[in-house]
């Protein structure tokens, strides 16, 4: 029987995320993205709905590869403008007691000591109820407004990012005791000094020697998401991660994945059921399979090419007007030119294709696969995933804003209840909590994590 899956709604904070040229859409509320009132009502939302949570994607950069600009990624709102999430999160708990909130947040310009700060302030306000998703940086924009003005190698980019996750875990896990906040007014010490203690961190990147700034939150250290699919990506999932989202094309290409995943976390010494594996999804839902179909229909009429493209060209580094976009990529005799037709073509060996077809293609919701139908048809093809892929849930994007994750909410959900695939309440009170039951509210014992607070509980015996 296929377990209880996990959901979450993933956005970004801007008018558009993955899809292009669906802003247009009279449904679609991305004019809204400003609006702490927006985001409140899309929190309450989620939850009635039971959601685990809401994922926020972010980016620090901007994509300016095609045509060597960035004038059609503002054109399309292709993930500019782009506000921080952060801020949009305490009101959003505020207003709902279970809904958990994930944060994309870089390791390559920030400082962990900031960044663990940032994040431990955020799950006291929220009542443990945020997660940190750990990415290393791809846009060449983004080194150049905030690094030393070009990225760092790849795999230096992970080796900074491990030791990244290194300090933050030494100071959310290793700094402060349990007890240390005493508030003892008789002896005028709200802080107990014996009690908090230096990291002594030497690193190659980072030295930090001192104290953390912020007293143990509800999980003490959020949730740690990651979803780099290198194989220096993987390995650090493997090590550190407690959730990986994936964004494969297809069932038998995330069964591989997951498989190298869980083989790789137990290798590291962990328990494979310790990560749970989310896999992006975009779902067009109607109450019925016509109506979705003529949804979906409407929705490529407004896809576009050039803000398509934008997007294509910087994730892949590739400037895509350079290709004429009627002509088949294999035709193309550059390097650069077949991998990225190999990206499609392990989709479907038999479609030769072109440029145009990538932009149809990625113009809904990303890379990720597209789901168009009835609520049953939804459901049936939501199961199969997870029954063939060993998958614990969803990462759901949206073609047009709100109205699609309303749609799933409204018409899905109910089915994935009535089957036993979705919680109908919510069991604990913590994002760990949702992702792994009632209890789990600290990391699990086997998470590398949890040995700089070893050394703690040897200090609170002494």
């Amino acid at each position: 029987m296929t377990q209880q899956m996990r959901v979450f709604a993933f956005d970004f904070n801007g008018p558009a995320h993955l899809s292009a040229g669906l802003w247009r859409h009279p449904d679609d509320r991305s004019a809204e993205y400003t609006s702490i009132r927006y985001w409140v009502e899309y929190a309450q939302l989620l939850e009635r709905a039971c959601f685990d949570g809401i994922f926020f994607a972010d980016n620090v950069g901007y994509h300016d590869v095609y045509r060597g600009s960035v004038a059609d990624a503002l054109k399309d709102a292709a993930q500019i403008p782009a506000n921080d999430p952060a801020y949009a999160i305490p009101a959003m708990a505020a207003a709902t007691s279970h809904l958990g909130f994930g944060v994309t947040s870089s390791t390559a310009y920030d400082h962990p000591y900031a960044t663990a700060r940032k994040f431990a302030t955020l799950d006291h306000l929220t009542g443990g109820r945020i997660g940190w998703n750990v990415v290393t940086s791809y846009a060449e924009s983004a080194a150049k407004n905030l690094g030393t003005g070009s990225q760092l190698a790849h795999d230096d980019r992970y080796g900074r990012a491990a030791e990244f996750i290194d300090v933050a875990l030494k100071l959310w896990e290793g700094s402060w005791e349990d007890d240390a906040v005493r508030r003892d007014a008789a002896s005028s010490t709200y802080v107990d000094p014996e009690k908090v203690h230096e990291i002594n961190h030497s690193g190659e990147h980072f030295s930090v020697p001192g104290i953390f700034l912020c007293e143990p939150s509800t999980q003490r250290t959020p949730v740690v998401f990651q979803a780099g699919g290198s194989s220096r990506g993987v390995a650090l999932a493997a090590e550190t991660a407690e959730a990986v989202f994936m964004n494969a094309t297809s069932k038998a290409g995330l069964k591989k994945q997951v498989d190298n995943l869980r083989q790789k976390t137990v290798e590291a010494g962990r328990d494979p059921e310790h990560v749970a594996v989310l896999q992006m999804i975009t779902v067009i839902s109607a109450p019925t399979d016509a109506e979705a179909q003529k949804k979906y229909e409407e929705y490529l009429e407004l896809v576009s090419y050039d803000g398509a493209m934008a997007r294509y060209s910087g994730w892949a580094g590739l400037d895509m007007d350079t290709f004429d976009p009627d002509v088949p990529l294999k035709h193309v005799n550059t390097n650069a030119g077949q991998t990225m037709v190999d990206i499609f073509s392990k989709m479907d060996p038999t479609k030769e294709w072109t440029p145009r077809d990538i932009a149809e293609y990625i113009g809904l919701g990303g890379t990720a696969p597209v789901i168009v139908g009835g609520p049953e048809t939804v459901a049936d093809e939501l199961q199969s995933w997870m029954d063939e892929t060993g998958i614990d849930g969803f990462n759901v994007a949206h073609a047009v804003k709100y109205q699609d994750v309303k749609d799933f909410a409204d018409y899905v959900v109910p089915e994935l209840q009535r089957r036993g695939l979705m919680r109908t309440a919510y069991e604990g009170e913590t994002l760990r909590e949702n992702l792994f039951g009632a209890g789990s509210k600290r990391l699990h014992p086997d998470h590398p994590g949890t040995a700089h607070g070893r050394h703690l509980v040897a200090a609170g015996d002494q």
